[in-house]
């Protein structure tokens, strides 16, 4: 049956692409098969041998992964579901008391963090798109007390600039070695007028630093400065899908979506510009390029880049001893390699010790999963979340 229904689906696709124009015609990719059970091995290049498990399943589009003290992993779902993992095993008990969740297109529940102090104020931090007005989202931060299976005393920390559409672009979140909250907001397209990712007066495309209630520590870049918002760390961003706290240097390190290409990783100093829309190593979807010159003076060049673009989603430095020949390795998912659907996979970056990219190499594009989040548990293993209706918890280990 599941044979039937992708050759009809793949009939009508073929019909309707014939009455489009080459520029209309949506990118065609062949049907993936579900994900198995697993477990399989598999061979890489420098750490060779490893393992690839299936946790769970059941997990409808999970976005990004929290590890609690117990070992019990918090994974958020987009459609506005917070969920446990213990044992393997997830809970069908859902987290109570998270707030109204707008999930248009991008939108719904992103990511999650604990608190540096979570064992003594069980405080979680999230982002997710909060409904504002008719038709209107906005990516916000929120932070609750975890109790049981509820979350308590929930408020918006922060709620940026609303407007209608694709109005859940990204939001992540995570803290810094400084105790900071770093939270994303993303940018509209280059045709918009406003230009907000280069607007002072405006909180989207930017990185934005918070105390960890809310408000605005007085260090940050743009603090007394008339026209400036004093939320504002970094600006000139489009899409955050990647940001963390580097454990080897303490930067904090951003990734983002460019639209077809030029995806990249920033090292998020303050006050700086890091270019979306004015320069860009991408090009727009239809095939325009965005800028003329993808670097200039006063514009902090991309650290990485890709094109075309693989989508990039969610972030993780191998610091553990289970896999010596990764240590220092940059992990990243990929969604969609140039818009071809069924291209989604892993990617690991080589530095050397001046963060001068050396070499990367794909990981499980055998499996052809969107993969939305890559993070180190506190066992040293990876774990990763897959992008789907039927999403997955997958671990990658040393194979026996």
């Amino acid at each position: 049956m599941r044979g039937k229904q992708s050759l009809i689906w793949t009939a009508v696709l073929l019909l309707v692409s014939a009455t489009l124009s080459p520029a209309q015609q949506p990118p065609v990719g062949v049907p993936v098969p579900p994900l198995g059970a697993g477990p399989w091995v598999i061979d890489t290049a420098e750490q060779h041998k490893i393992r690839l498990s299936v946790v769970t399943k059941g997990l409808s589009h999970p976005w990004a992964i929290a590890f609690l003290p117990d070992n019990t992993l918090l994974i958020t779902e987009r459609a506005g579901r917070l969920r446990f993992v213990r044992n393997g095993v997830l809970d069908p008990q859902h987290i109570s008391g998270l707030p109204q969740i707008r999930t248009d297109g991008n939108g719904g529940l992103m990511d999650v963090a604990l608190h540096p102090q979570f064992e003594r104020n069980r405080l979680v931090y999230f982002t997710y798109t909060k409904p504002v007005g008719d038709g209107m989202g906005a990516p916000a931060l929120a932070r609750g007390r975890l109790e049981g299976h509820a979350l308590l005393d929930v408020k918006d920390l922060l709620v940026p600039d609303a407007y209608a559409g694709n109005s859940g672009l990204n939001g992540r979140v995570a803290f810094g070695p400084d105790g900071k909250v770093y939270f994303s907001t993303g940018g509209r397209s280059q045709d918009d007028i406003a230009n907000v990712a280069q607007d002072f007066r405006s909180l989207r495309g930017k990185v934005l630093r918070l105390n960890d209630d809310g408000s605005v520590p007085p260090d940050n870049p743009f603090v007394g400065r008339e026209g400036y918002r004093p939320e504002i760390y970094t600006l000139g961003h489009r899409n955050t899908l990647g940001l963390i706290s580097h454990p080897g240097t303490g930067q904090m390190w951003q990734h983002e979506n460019g639209p077809n290409g030029g995806d990249e990783i920033n090292i998020l100093l303050p006050g700086r510009d890091y270019g979306w829309p004015q320069v860009s190593f991408g090009r727009d979807y239809s095939g325009r390029r965005i800028s003329e010159h993808p670097t200039r003076a006063g514009i902090e060049p991309p650290l990485v880049f890709w094109v075309p673009a693989i989508a990039v989603a969610g972030m993780a430095v191998y610091t553990g001893d289970k896999f010596p020949a990764w240590k220092g390795n940059v992990f990243v998912g990929g969604l969609m390699e140039g818009r071809i659907p069924g291209t989604g996979h892993l990617q690991r970056i080589v530095f050397n010790e001046k963060t001068e990219e050396i070499r990367r190499e794909s990981l499980l594009r055998e499996f052809r999963q969107r993969i939305r989040e890559v993070r180190q548990g506190p066992d040293g293993l990876l774990y990763l979340l897959t992008d789907e209706d039927d999403g997955a918890l997958l671990r990658i280990e040393p194979a026996p």
